[in-house]
């Protein structure tokens, strides 16, 4: 097939959204088809570095379509304060591109992948083809005893006003718009599956995290009884629930357990988490390392024994596949995308619905009790954790969404076709249009739906 994918964050050798862009990329044309990628233009050196060291299938069927608001735009988002509102002009910009490289190349799919927010719509669905929206997360809402136990006042209004606008945008017509006439609607989560469903849409539940199989270790790191080296990777902020995850170390210490908590990233609660630490008595139990490479933070998972990431609504949870891949299990909360990875043969999610914070840290502290006194456990927990990284690369999260799509969706019969000569748009002509040069050449191509 011919897809085009949006993909606003597409980049290599990076995590989160960036890494989703590039690696779904790279996993659709292995599969075989054709991909066309529409992301911003201040991707396109490192992608463009990338390209050049890769071989085939790679150099003949990917292809990127690069884009951008005009210069003056770019203020908007300085610092990430307007980026959401230099998104949501991006994705109305990129209608007329789509529609100008539909009338060459017939596209048999428009995918939206990134930014993957339920509450932001893409308008690819107006092309007249069949559309995929997600996966998509932001339906993940921490439960309000654990938004009261937040140690910061701005992140408890932060995380009241996330509720208030994902409530006002079930009634948003362009997202309800899409919703509808998206052929196929995909939720990270079952709670923003749950979202969607308000806004009048229907979503199948698929995580779009992936991890590539080279980097999966099997390990038998063995630790002694009674003793248990602890792990958290992620930004120091309120809604990672590192305070939850210390309060729990102190409780397992004063147990008679010999434990240690290496804490890797930066963010605002950095002294805030240092004084908690030393309030509790453990501040020689705790180590905190700042920001690592992505190569020190592997080394890191090879190191410790459990990484515990009690994050109050991740919608994804990069973290846990990569500790995964270190065979390391994870102890989580029973919330959002992390709780979609983590079962009892790999680690535990920790119930925290309609649960006190205090009993929530309690049941934390007693399963980080419960693997220090257990090293076997501990060694079935890291085969099983193994077992998840390898049914979770890129390839299995492509192919959870275009099995059933390709089984349904063939090539027409002008597969191949040229477009005539007046059809005809370079890829370096529609980079080089003007937004009223592409509104012009796009509204030649609409079809069926697509018209406005």
């Amino acid at each position: 097939m011919k897809i085009l994918l949006s993909a606003y964050a597409c980049e290599p050798d990076k995590g989160s959204e960036p890494g989703v862009g590039w690696n779904w990329a790279l996993a659709l044309a292995r599969r075989g088809h054709e991909v066309w990628v529409l992301t911003r233009s201040n991707n396109c050196a490192a992608i463009s570095a990338a390209l050049g060291q890769l071989g085939e299938p790679y150099r003949s069927r990917l292809h990127f379509l690069y884009y951008d608001l005009p210069r003056w735009a770019a203020w908007w988002k300085r610092g990430g304060r307007g980026v959401h509102l230099y998104y949501a002009l991006w994705q109305r910009g990129i209608l007329d591109v789509a529609r100008a490289a539909h009338r060459q190349q017939h596209f048999d799919v428009a995918h939206h992948l990134t930014f993957g927010v339920w509450r932001q719509p893409t308008r690819l669905h107006r092309l007249g083809i069949p559309c995929i929206f997600g996966p998509v997360g932001g339906g993940e809402m921490a439960p309000w005893p654990l938004v009261r136990g937040m140690p910061q006042r701005w992140s408890r209004v932060g995380e009241f006003l996330r509720y208030a606008v994902n409530l006002a945008s079930r009634w948003n017509p362009a997202l309800r718009r899409c919703l509808r006439e998206s052929h196929q609607v995909i939720a990270k989560t079952r709670e923003t599956a749950d979202w969607i469903a308000s806004a009048g849409g229907s979503a199948v539940v698929s995580l779009e995290i992936g991890i590539s199989r080279e980097r999966i270790v099997q390990g038998s790191r063995l630790p002694a009884p009674g003793r248990l080296s602890c792990l958290y990777a992620g930004r120091l902020i309120d809604l990672k629930g590192i305070h939850l995850a210390l309060a729990a170390v102190a409780q397992a210490a004063a147990a008679g357990i010999d434990i240690s908590f290496a804490v890797v990233g930066s963010g605002p609660l950095h002294g805030a988490l240092q004084a908690m630490a030393t309030a509790l008595g453990i501040q020689s139990r705790v180590t905190f390392c700042g920001q690592l490479s992505q190569t020190e933070l592997l080394a890191k998972y090879r190191e410790h024994d459990l990484l515990v990431f009690p994050s109050l609504h991740d919608s994804s949870g990069n973290v846990v596949l990569e500790a995964f891949a270190s065979s390391l299990p994870v102890l989580c909360l029973d919330l959002g995308g992390p709780a979609e990875m983590v079962d009892e043969s790999c680690g535990r999610a920790v119930p925290a619905r309609g649960v006190r914070q205090e009993a929530i840290v309690r049941s934390l502290a007693a399963s980080l009790v419960e693997y220090a006194r257990s090293p076997g456990l501990l060694l079935r927990l890291r085969k099983g954790a193994c077992r998840k990284a390898l049914a979770a690369s890129w390839d299995d999260r492509v192919n959870a969404v275009y099995a059933p799509f390709e089984a349904q969706v063939s090539r027409p019969a002008t597969m191949g076709r040229v477009a005539s000569q007046d059809q005809v748009l370079s890829f370096r002509d529609l980079s080089s249009m003007t937004h009223r040069e592409l509104r012009r050449a796009g509204s030649c191509g609409r079809t069926g739906r697509g018209g406005e």
